[in-house]
């Protein structure tokens, strides 16, 4: 069975893209059935080319990469959803729409949050440098939820995991 996340963020431009790709392309390369998604509740309709930019040094695929609204997962035509990750404080603080997750059953939802690197301070390079590290530290969480035993976890496991994970 497919484990489906989905990866929250106000804009989805920034720190949401990058988790979706670090999750997917580090899933891929262990062999793990998860596939990761990213919205925002609103989106700017485009992705920050420094985002794509680090995700592509990091050998990620950013093909078909596009800002959306987590609008497309709420209903039963998007996919079942086991995990919601709110990334931007912004994002953990709005009222989260009633995902439906795998047969009717509500996603964990969970926040680990991180700064804005578009904010970061010393011109270009400066956020060059804030979106990798943003790209590192997702990539060490993400590594984290994948060592998980997610198909033998019930929700509170789950729920009890995710918050460590995002302690740490």
């Amino acid at each position: 069975m497919t484990v489906h996340a989905l990866i929250l963020c106000t804009h989805n431009s920034a720190r949401s893209v990058l988790a979706e790709g670090m999750l997917n392309h580090l899933a891929q390369m262990a062999g793990r059935n998860i596939r990761a998604c990213s919205a925002g509740s609103a989106p700017s309709g485009r992705i920050n080319p420094l985002a794509l930019e680090v995700l592509r040094n990091a050998g990620v695929d950013v093909a078909g990469f596009r800002s959306k609204s987590w609008e497309e997962f709420v209903d039963s035509n998007g996919p079942p959803l086991s995990i919601v990750i709110t990334v931007c404080d912004a994002a953990a603080a709005e009222v989260c729409p009633a995902f439906v997750g795998y047969s009717g059953a509500a996603p964990v939802k969970v926040h680990w949050g991180y700064p804005d690197p578009s904010h970061a301070e010393g011109g270009e390079e400066g956020k060059r440098r804030a979106f990798e590290l943003t790209r590192q530290a997702l990539g060490y969480r993400m590594l984290q939820l994948l060592a998980l035993p997610l198909d033998t976890m019930d929700d509170v496991a789950l729920q009890a995991a995710l918050t460590r994970i995002g302690r740490s």
